[in-house]
């Protein structure tokens, strides 16, 4: 198996900032500001963020103090995003130490592990996030996403329903999952569009069903009697789009 690219992590939800909307830069970050306004480091650095130019974000925010550890952790996600994962897992680390019920910047450890392809070290850094904060949708979510990485569905699922009953637009919020999926084998792509049309059907969200069930015959899943017999489609056997999905073919990869 091989790792998510790192270009979408921070679009897909996968790494965690310290506040929502955190890096919305003014439309023009060049324009004029306030009539004596200063800006911080930090708010250099998120002006460097909003445009990915991470290397400008890390030389801004390194300007801060060293004692921060939101700092630290939005070097880490700079890092993270040149795909420099060594660094980034140091500066995740340093927010750790500064703050060790830091859920963010573990989870964001999380990340790095499995983009690493250290995927038990990550079940085990998106555990202790959830161990801080519980009822973090994009938490479970990622959790699900290690454990499926070692083919561990039941708990994948386990975790995805989870997320999905904390918050049911978490699939949405999180942005399009086929795009965090491109750099992995066909086999595991198709696997996991399954896996999350079966979870969306039962939760009675039939249009994401749908959609899902097409990518994954898309990318070549070829077991088209578990459509007619997995129990979670049983309330969706009867709809046109599910039954037009039975006489696609298989794509031939």
């Amino acid at each position: 198996m091989v790792s998510f690219p790192l270009a979408v992590a921070l679009v897909a939800g996968l790494l965690s900032t310290a506040a929502p909307g955190q890096f919305a830069a003014p439309a023009d970050a060049g324009a004029a500001q306030t009539p004596g306004a200063t800006l911080t480091p930090r708010d250099r650095g998120d002006i460097f963020m909003a445009r990915k130019m991470y290397r400008e974000a890390i030389e801004a925010f390194s300007q801060g103090s060293k004692d921060d550890p939101v700092i630290a952790n939005e070097i880490g996600i700079a890092y993270h995003q040149l795909g420099q994962l060594d660094k980034a897992r140091q500066y995740y680390e340093r927010a750790l130490k500064l703050n060790p019920r830091y859920a963010e910047a573990r989870n964001n450890l999380g990340a790095a592990y499995y983009a690493g392809k250290s995927f038990r070290r990550a079940i085990s850094a998106y555990r202790r996030a959830l161990e801080i904060q519980p009822r973090s949708s994009s938490f479970h979510m990622n959790l699900g996403m290690a454990y499926f990485a070692r083919k561990m569905e039941k708990e994948a699922m386990d975790e995805y329903q989870t997320a999905l009953q904390i918050d049911p637009n978490v699939l949405e919020n999180r942005g399009t999952f086929g795009t965090v999926l491109e750099d992995r084998n066909v086999e595991n792509r198709a696997r996991y569009h399954y896996a999350m049309a079966r979870i969306c059907a039962k939760a009675g969200m039939n249009d994401q069903a749908i959609q899902y069930l097409k990518r994954a015959l898309e990318e070549g899943f070829k077991d088209k009697k578990k459509l007619e017999q997995d129990p979670e489609f049983e309330a969706m056997r009867d709809l046109p789009e599910f039954k037009a999905l039975l006489t696609l073919e298989p794509r031939v990869l």
